[in-house]
């Protein structure tokens, strides 16, 4: 990598802090706090089939452009002015679009697309010119990326015109086109395509980067146990549904970090092509995870406000699909950091699918506790199976 006139806005390759999580990236992630928020609010307050899709494309959404912004943060140097500039700038976007949310699909859809917009194709400009004469690889890369966030741009602009289903449509075909750019090499005519071995990123810190998002949405369940156990009056069930709730956030914290994230940051550092390495286990394999969590919370919401419900399939999805999301999540995660599925991740989804049977015939806060056990068991069964084994390649 050649350096030139003093422009280089690039983390130093090879240095004490290149793989240093910042205190401003720290900073940055607290808008997503906001954004994670509400997401679960939005999909607790329009539980239909519809709003069901709609809070899947912001969530999309919302973990694109943030893991756009990390994969950028890990060659881009947080601590330089010019970087800090535009990460601030994209706090400011941010925060307009996470306000948005709730009314995306109604009078703030020019607001929430605009914002989006403008996060993801300034970010990507800036990149193209910090890395001009400095990284001719990536500047190509990022003109290529830049090409495919415009093209999506011009959907999202016209979904945020259009209205009602018509809005749905063209988000769909905006999201289509930035999530198949990635496994497309961002192919552009004349520029040709990127390699995995173009991108050359530091493994740890985007570990690291991922591992803090998921401790975001691990805060926004507990966040929504303890605000709604504070509102409630105190009673046997509501401690009940609340020791559930903490367990059960609990479960997938340890689910994720115990081994999934060690193993992953350990393989990452020493794959030959870490960009393909990241693009597969954090770039697409961390979306149910996110997903998982959020549909958690909202079950959690669920869980205190309809104890005793039966029969209700919507509310059932959300108490076993937060768990069963999640698994398959830390399957896809681990799957691709080790070379195997765990056995315990998989039997844990047959154990939800049994459940699924029996949930209309069961009280909600039965299935949520049942959803939790599940959770416990997995995280037993793995820590029973892979105890002393840590250092070792892959899983067993």
């Amino acid at each position: 990598m050649a350096k030139t006139n003093g422009k280089n806005w690039l983390r130093a390759k090879g240095s004490a802090s290149s793989n240093k999580v910042t205190f401003l990236e720290l900073f940055f992630d607290l808008v997503f706090v906001f954004s994670i928020s509400q997401l679960s609010h939005a999909l607790a307050a329009h539980y239909t089939p519809l709003g069901a899709a709609e809070a899947a494309l912001m969530t999309f959404a919302v973990w694109w452009v943030w893991i756009f912004t990390a994969w950028v943060t890990n060659w881009l140097d947080p601590d330089k002015m010019p970087v800090r500039g535009m990460l601030v700038a994209l706090m400011m976007l941010g925060l307009l679009l996470s306000a948005s949310i709730p009314e995306a699909f109604g009078d703030k859809g020019l607001l929430f697309a605009g914002a989006y917009v403008a996060m993801q194709v300034g970010r990507s400009l800036f990149t193209t010119y910090a890395m001009t004469r400095v990284d001719r690889a990536n500047t190509l890369n990022f003109v290529r990326i830049t090409a495919w966030l415009v093209a999506a741009g011009v959907f999202w602009i016209a979904g945020g015109l259009l209205e009602h289903e018509a809005r749905l449509i063209a988000w769909v075909i905006a999201l289509a086109i930035e999530y198949a750019g990635p496994a497309a090499g961002f192919a552009v005519p004349v520029l040709g395509r990127s390699t995995a071995r173009d991108w050359d990123v530091s493994g740890a810190h985007m570990a690291e980067r991922c591992a803090l998002f998921v401790i975001i949405c691990l805060g926004e369940a507990i966040l929504v146990s303890g605000r709604t156990f504070a509102e409630l009056p105190f009673s046997g069930l509501t401690n009940v549904v609340f020791v559930t709730a903490f367990i059960g956030t609990v479960a997938m914290w340890w689910l994720y970090f115990r081994f999934g994230h060690g193993r992953a940051a350990h393989r990452i550092e020493h794959e030959e092509t870490p960009g393909s390495l990241a693009r597969q286990a954090f770039t697409y394999g961390h979306i149910p995870i996110l997903a998982g969590i959020i549909v958690h919370a909202v079950a959690v919401e669920f869980m205190f406000s309809h104890p005793h419900e039966t029969g209700d399939l919507g509310i059932a999805a959300a108490v076993l699909g937060g768990s069963g999301l999640f698994l398959i999540g830390n399957l896809w995660f681990k799957g691709a950091t080790s070379g195997r599925m765990p056995l315990s991740h998989l039997a844990g989804l047959v154990f939800l699918i049994l459940l699924a049977f029996v949930a209309p015939f069961i009280e909600v806060y039965l299935m949520g506790i049942l959803a939790t056990l599940v959770l416990i068991v997995v995280a037993a069964w793995e820590y029973r199976s892979l105890t002393g084994t840590e250092a070792a390649p892959t899983l067993h």
